[in-house]
């Protein structure tokens, strides 16, 4: 097959040929592998056109060789990539295919039953992962890397979230930033136990592996959500499995969001002995642990760094431009701190009206590089409102202290975040609101030193309903993602609201959080 112009990441796979590149349940892969099959994926999605020109390719796939395989494939038929959130109601996923107007939409053997919807649907085509794989490689497109690659979906001040939109360019410059700072090489070795439809996943750990020609291994997950997983936040996320493989001996990186560390010190708690010792000093051997996606508590950080010797090392980013802050590898990380801008990104922090603020001083986190985010999809109002002068406006509060930063919270009340996923409390709102038995509902999210914050909702019921709170919980699991299930609830006469009638968050959260 003639050579193409590639994205950056892929072209780099040409430079590692025969090195292992992805391990999963089913066997090692290299990076050959990876090309060969993208290759097949590729000449099946165009399907005898030169250029997909962007089109919007869906895929709901289970972490492994084929993820990324369907991924590279989607990028160099010149289509842009919308990984879909596994465990997912149909109504959910339905929202992000007809948003992105996706024409296409890819699917392994366990997921299939998830999609029974859009195969009657008829304007979406619909392959397995086996059938994308049957066409024999064509000539390929030349891509330049300013092309749009990728959507992920990211909740926001709107009651649906918004799809973010990379670019080729964006993706590397985000990569290239971390290999800098984290020192990746090709002979590093990561697990990955986090889901690939997050920035954290597909970013900071499978691209950044495969960009520097090291190994990323994939734990085989549950196809289905088990009662605990949906509990959990972490679907699929087995403690003891990640345990018995981080002392294996050959992994040198291992990232995760906080409640996955919570939930690896109450399995080493519990582990005998000698097991424990066993685990604690295998994992010392890691040369870099990084936790992110939510505040890190310092109980978490200093209970981990005894159990290991490791300081966790935290960093700050967000869906609409990867990683904009970091604790250092090799020097001080300060606990409560996120550090300090990575190489290639400018932060700044400012008040109201768009002006620096001085050191010590509170303001809103606004960023500045290649790395951010060209758009949300089909939003270019919320598209201008995210900028001030090019500035990327986080929306999230921070003050520098001794040159590092510490995140103080979320400007907007609405934006909540559980065990790493970002949840709108809008969109839970909706659609509590249309159980027959919620007249009113808020929802806001409550200090959890595990999950950073619990989902909680105050309701007024319909005529004084009955309803109990599992009841509720079944209605809601059938309807939203497993996370932005409200784990808390109080039913009150009526919502507090201010002299302009608007509900008033804080007062409800304080009713949560009375004894």
């Amino acid at each position: 097959m003639p050579h193409a112009t590639m994205p950056d990441l892929i072209a780099r796979a040409q430079q590692h040929g025969g090195r292992t590149a992805i391990v999963d349940g089913n066997g090692a892969y290299t990076y050959q592998d990876l090309l060969d099959a993208s290759a097949r994926v590729a000449a099946t999605l165009l399907a005898g056109r030169d250029d997909l020109r962007e089109e919007r390719v869906a895929f709901l796939i289970a972490p492994g060789f084929p993820w990324v395989v369907v991924q590279w494939g989607i990028w160099r038929a010149g289509g842009i990539a919308v990984p879909l959130p596994l465990g997912t109601p149909w109504a959910e996923l339905d929202y992000y295919v007809n948003d992105t107007q996706a024409s296409i939409l890819i699917h392994d053997t366990a997921n299939e039953p998830n999609l029974a919807a859009p195969k009657s649907a008829g304007n979406v085509r619909v392959l397995s992962y086996d059938e994308a794989l049957v066409t024999d490689p064509v000539t390929l497109p030349a891509l330049a890397n300013p092309r749009r690659a990728m959507i992920l979906y990211t909740s926001g001040t709107t009651s649906h979230p918004k799809g973010v939109v990379t670019t080729h360019t964006n993706i590397a410059a985000q990569i290239a930033s971390l290999l800098e700072a984290w020192e990746w090489s090709p002979d590093d070795r990561v697990l990955l136990c986090l889901p690939l439809h997050h920035v954290h996943g597909i970013v900071n750990v499978v691209s950044c592996a495969l960009w520097s020609g090291a190994v990323c291994e994939m734990l085989p997950r549950p196809p289905q959500r088990t009662q605990n997983q949906r509990s959990s936040g972490t679907p699929g996320f087995d403690a003891e499995a990640v345990w018995e493989r981080i002392a294996g001996g050959n992994l040198t990186l291992f990232m995760a969001v906080p409640t996955i560390y919570v939930k690896l010190i109450a399995a080493w708690e519990k582990a005998a002995a000698e097991r424990r010792s066993v685990w604690s000093e295998r994992a010392a051997k890691l040369r870099l642990m990084v936790s992110g996606s939510a505040a890190l508590p310092v109980t978490t950080l200093e209970r981990w760094r005894e159990i290991t010797g490791h300081t966790l090392l935290e960093r700050y980013g967000m869906t609409e431009m990867g990683m904009a802050i970091s604790n250092s590898y090799r020097g001080e990380r300060v606990p409560g701190s996120v550090g300090r801008p990575l190489p290639g990104v400018a932060v700044r922090l400012v008040d109201e009206g768009g002006c620096e603020v001085w050191p010590g001083t509170p303001g809103e986190i606004e960023v500045l590089g290649p790395n951010v985010f060209t758009q949300y999809w089909g939003k270019p109002e919320a598209t201008r409102a995210a900028f001030r002068d090019g500035w990327f406006r986080t929306g999230d509060t921070a003050v520098l202290d001794n040159g590092v930063y510490r995140i103080l919270g979320r400007s907007n009340v609405d934006i909540l975040k559980t065990g790493g996923h970002k949840v709108s409390a809008l969109e839970v709102e909706e659609k509590l609101r249309e159980h027959p038995a919620v007249a009113e509902c808020a929802v806001v999210g409550v200090p959890d030193e595990e999950w950073g914050e619990r989902v909680a909702a105050a309701i007024v019921l319909r005529n004084g309903s009955p309803l109990e709170f599992e009841e509720l919980r079944d209605w809601a699991r059938e309807r939203l993602a497993a996370y932005k299930v409200p784990s808390r609830l109080l039913v009150l006469e009526a919502l507090p609201r201010n002299a302009m009638g608007k509900v008033t968050k804080p007062a409800i959260r304080k009713l949560f959080e009375s004894p």
